[in-house]
């Protein structure tokens, strides 16, 4: 967070001066040009000589854009921060600058995200712990662990970041509160990596539940593997951006030594694969639906299903907008609300979007007639996917016979059939895997013929 003077100076430097040159010494008032660094005070002086404004004009003054130039220019070169953030807030208060303050809108984001998040995963587990009574799965597990996770998170944002300024300009802030800021800033930077690699496991997982094919599975362990790599590696750069790592938060003062990667360059990288990651896994199912037989409106249907993820996508794409100034900030605090912002919504919305499913899978439950297929929650298909069959122990299966005869001596056609009732008991129900079989594969119907006399 390197720190510096920047554009909002400029106005109120000059009022400083302005109020100065109307105070008179038999009123007592204090000079607020005394006030002032010495640098900051010659640099005032230097710039006000060419001016156009009248030295007691002060709306003139505060308004004066060259003569803002100027004086940014010179204090920037010689003032050290502290000193240009004492001057700022000094001048802004004399120049009646508008106080910004977004924090408060931050927290109530942070607080309505978390709760709904938490909400909707406790849901999902009640639903099938009590519900369905069925076991806990991978995908489950990795949900759970990133809510788990977002506590710490949630509870930084109210009592960490937002107490010590961010949604607030830098200078209306103690030393103190800017090193704090920076402290909690770090640990939510390393917690964001971990968060949505955690989020996509939980998809990863899910999708293999849905598509159980060997080519397929090998596939999605290949990008679990990839996406563990991709969480654990920024994680760790996070972790050690700096040396020392307390220089991530002191470097603000330009009092500390010390080294930092390029924190532009990291952010901007973790989003680009974060997008690309997130593509990859939408195409997985995508391409698997685009060559099953499946009727087309189902098609869509469960291509719905699977796309709800591209909303995370699509806050993604805007968090990377906010990268873009994010390791050149002038105004930290203000400036890292927009990043802090979308990566609180982008991680809740993630956890939300894995959730859908089981969402889905308990409202058919409470309105069968609107969304469900079936009165009584079960639907009976005939069984073509040998593997899913053995891994839903819960099914029942009956045979059956049908047989037609033309009479004495003729040939009778005989067909024997399995016909499976598969209770909604999991979201893989959502999309039936005799429908996942390829187009033109074998079916599981076998036919004899026999000779009648």
């Amino acid at each position: 967070m390197r720190l510096s003077t920047g554009i909002a100076l400029l106005v109120s430097l000059v009022c400083a001066a302005a109020q100065a040159q109307q105070a008179t010494g038999s009123s007592g008032a204090a000079n607020p040009l005394e006030t002032l660094p010495l640098c900051a005070q010659n640099c005032l002086r230097a710039a006000i000589v060419q001016s156009m404004c009248a030295p007691g004009n002060q709306t003139c003054l505060c308004t004066d854009v060259p003569l803002q130039s100027n004086i940014e220019a010179c204090v920037t070169i010689s003032c050290t921060i502290k000193e240009a953030l004492f001057t700022k807030n000094l001048t802004a208060t004399n120049c009646h600058a508008p106080v910004r303050d977004k924090s408060e809108m931050y927290n109530t984001i942070s607080i309505t995200f978390g709760s709904l998040s938490g909400f909707f995963v406790l849901v999902r587990l009640a639903f099938k712990l009590f519900v369905l009574k069925t076991d806990i799965g991978m995908d489950d597990w990795a949900v759970l662990a990133t809510v788990m996770a977002g506590i710490p998170s949630s509870v930084i944002n109210t009592h960490g970041v937002v107490p010590n300024g961010l949604g607030k300009d830098v200078w209306t802030l103690r030393d103190d509160q800017i090193t704090n800021f920076g402290k909690f800033f770090y640990i939510l930077e390393i917690l964001y990596f971990f968060q949505v690699s955690l989020v996509k496991l939980s998809l990863l997982f899910f999708y293999m539940r849905i598509f159980p094919g060997r080519e397929t599975r090998r596939l999605l362990w290949a990008t679990v593997v990839f996406n563990c790599l991709f969480g654990m590696s920024f994680s760790l750069v996070a972790a050690f951006q700096c040396s020392p790592t307390p220089f991530y938060w002191e470097k603000w003062d330009g009092l500390h030594q010390g080294t930092c990667f390029d924190i532009n360059a990291m952010g901007w990288s973790n989003a680009a694969i974060s997008i690309s990651l997130d593509i990859w896994m939408l195409a997985i199912p995508l391409w698997q639906l685009r060559s099953l037989k499946l009727h087309w409106k189902k098609k869509i249907g469960v291509a719905a299903m699977f796309s709800v993820g591209t909303f995370v996508t699509i806050v993604s794409i805007l968090r990377l907008r906010s990268l873009v100034h994010f390791a050149e900030s002038r105004n930290p605090t203000w400036d890292q609300f927009d990043v802090a912002n979308w990566s609180t919504i982008e991680i809740n919305t993630g956890i939300i979007c894995a959730c859908m499913p089981s969402i889905r899978l308990l409202l058919v439950r409470l309105f069968p007639k609107v969304l469900g297929g079936s009165t009584n929650g079960k639907s009976q298909y005939y069984a073509s996917n040998a593997e899913y069959n053995r891994t839903n122990s819960k099914s029942r299966t009956k045979n059956a016979t049908q047989s037609q005869s033309r009479g004495d001596g003729d040939i009778m056609y005989s067909q024997s059939y399995t016909v499976e009732y598969q209770k909604d008991n999991d979201e893989a129900s959502l999309v039936r895997m005799n429908d996942l079989s390829p187009k033109g594969a074998i079916s599981s119907k076998s036919s004899r013929f026999s000779n009648g006399f």
